[in-house]
């Protein structure tokens, strides 16, 4: 997607499943993602938003769940989607110590779109996300200001670019450079065609540990770098967000997006104590508004036994948009010359095969 070379151009293809059109989140109908990226030098950060659906989204709210696979993190908002199961605001990735700002640029955003809140409605709820990227960066600095949630927001669109981008411009995966991916799976069901798009921002994980479609190509590639040199350890994290537009209920939507974890831990992850790996999803399949009716609303939802799909389809999903995150990074020299290498360029200089 936008001319970058992806796991699938490697000749490297995951699970069973058919990608959509894009291979990515903005499979899902509505969905788009924006960037801003930040990179000079000590400054290697910036923001992805998220935005799930065209309309108003305070207004026509999105069924939504969250779920903490280990909580080593400072993910905001999520306490108020399990609690009412919808999302109202898009949702805004970016460093540890700028989730503040982040916060404060959403609900501005919010608020000029919807002059009622505060007023003679609620308040609003923010979705924040963040991860750690202290290494390249100069987190201390805090760059990301409020106009860089604004131009994410501004600039969504349903073709973006992976890697070093973005929230993922100072992020670290599997002790090289990592930071956006996303993929997609198509589910075919008696009722219809749903999609299943996940979009991850690594930010984790040790060399050794990494796993290509079941092959070891970690343990090749630090045998090959790091010789007799001690392997660092995995404090990292990792943000995972989930849109299908499949009808389910908030419960069956939780169900799946704890299936999220099937597709990490298939790359190699063991869910490290010093690791935040936080998953929220939503379908797009119905708009709940904001408003009192004065009828019920009717929700349709899968069966159950229409689950085990939706699983797989999660699985497979995430496992190869953590690797698209991986292969589509570039180099990155940072804070205190710092750096990270390429997977991408590892590989080919050590003649590494991948199937």
């Amino acid at each position: 997607m936008n001319g970058q070379k992806r796991l699938r151009d490697f000749g490297v293809k995951i699970g069973r499943l058919e990608a959509g059109n894009y291979n990515s989140i903005t499979d899902v109908e509505g969905v788009t993602v924006g960037h801003v990226t930040l990179s000079n030098k000590e400054i290697q950060t910036g923001v992805t938003a998220i935005l799930p659906h065209q309309g108003n989204l305070f207004k026509e709210k999105l069924i939504a769940s969250s779920h903490v696979i280990n909580g080593f993190g400072k993910t905001m908002g999520t306490f108020q989607i399990n609690e009412l199961g919808t999302l109202e605001t898009p949702i805004i990735l970016t460093n540890t110590l700028s989730i503040g700002t982040a916060a404060d640029a959403l609900i501005e955003y919010m608020l000029e779109l919807n002059p009622e809140i505060g007023i003679t409605t609620g308040t609003v709820n923010p979705i924040i996300c963040e991860c750690n990227d202290m290494l390249l960066n100069d987190i201390r600095a805090r760059f990301i200001k409020k106009e860089h949630i604004f131009q994410a927001l501004s600039n969504a669109s349903s073709i973006f670019k992976e890697g070093t981008v973005g929230a993922g411009t100072g992020m670290l995966c599997y002790s090289l450079k990592g930071g956006i991916g996303t993929s997609s799976r198509i589910m075919e069901i008696e009722h219809g065609t749903y999609t299943m798009g996940v979009l991850v921002l690594s930010n984790f994980g040790i060399l050794s540990d990494l796993m290509i479609n079941g092959k070891p190509i970690g343990k090749e590639l630090r045998d090959a770098i790091l010789k007799s040199r001690e392997e660092e350890k995995d404090k990292g994290s990792i943000i995972i967000i989930v849109a299908t537009d499949l009808p389910v209920s908030e419960r069956q939507l939780n169900r799946i997006i704890k299936r999220a974890v099937t597709g990490l831990s298939r790359t190699g992850s063991i869910i490290t104590t010093g690791s935040g790996e936080v998953v929220i999803g939503f379908s797009t399949a119905m708009k709940i508004p904001h408003e009192k009716t004065s009828h019920c609303l009717s929700l349709s939802m899968i069966h159950e036994e229409d689950m085990d799909l939706a699983f797989r389809a999660i699985g497979e999903a995430t496992e190869e948009a953590v690797l698209n995150s991986l292969v589509t990074a570039s180099h990155v020299v940072g804070r205190d010359g710092n750096e990270r290498p390429a997977f991408k360029d590892l590989i080919e200089e050590f003649k590494i095969k991948l199937t």
